[in-house]
């Protein structure tokens, strides 16, 4: 825990050094971070016939981590310059317990990453750091029967489980569903310290359905 501690101080004090200044595709410009947790058994539930690394038998995944996004109040960058365009298999490798798919770790490198403004080892250090930090609610753990919910209730059992947290900083995404449908991601917001802050406007369109389903961990 001192390891991971030192490592997040050690990302707040490059990231403080890149206050956002403009807005562009610039390293280091942004003004908060967002933290998508995907639910696996929705998207298992599309593609798992084309990913057998995330959805094969023996792929028993809950909230997994889709991406650490830099994030401005309104927009984000994305694909910024870099020295370090490719993602080496000891990297990939090494995400993979949190991000189950070797192509999702290579975009959100080269799309997200790279406008954190530190290097890719820090960049994943800090995913995994941020990860850790939230807590899961016990019955999202492996639940072994559809979970029916609401939009409303996920934000509750997550702000219940997580000191700090509060509504104004998740946004709950399931698509364009108003009555039905099936929760997509959680999108939690940080500061560029690592600490939970309200989402901008980015997270302000949530899903809007009455009923929330999560489909098993098979």
């Amino acid at each position: 825990m001192r390891v991971l501690k030192a490592g997040l101080v050690a990302l707040a004090l490059t990231l403080a050094a890149g206050v956002a200044l403009a807005r562009g595709p610039q390293p280091g410009r942004f003004d908060y971070f967002v933290l998508s947790l995907s639910w696996s058994p929705s998207y298992c539930a599309d593609k798992g016939q084309d990913d057998a690394a995330q959805c094969g038998p023996n792929r028993h995944f809950a909230f997994v981590v889709h991406g650490l996004w830099p994030q401005f109040q309104q927009g984000w960058p994305e694909n910024c310059s870099t020295r370090e365009g490719w993602v080496g298999q000891n990297t990939i490798d090494s995400m993979m317990d949190l991000m189950p798919s070797k192509n999702l770790i290579i975009h959100e490198w080269k799309r997200h990453g790279t406008c954190s403004g530190v290097s890719q080892a820090d960049y994943f250090k800090a995913i995994r750091v941020l990860r850790e930090k939230v807590k899961i609610p016990a019955r999202y753990l492996s639940p072994q029967q559809d979970i029916i919910t609401t939009p409303e209730q996920l934000v509750r059992d997550f702000t219940g489980t997580n000191l700090g947290l509060r509504a104004d900083m998740l946004s709950v995404q399931c698509g364009n569903g108003r009555d039905t449908a099936r929760l997509s991601d959680l999108r939690i917001c940080l500061d560029r310290q690592g600490a939970f802050a309200a989402c901008g406007g980015n997270e302000r369109r949530a899903c809007r359905a009455t009923k929330l389903i999560m489909p098993r961990v098979k």
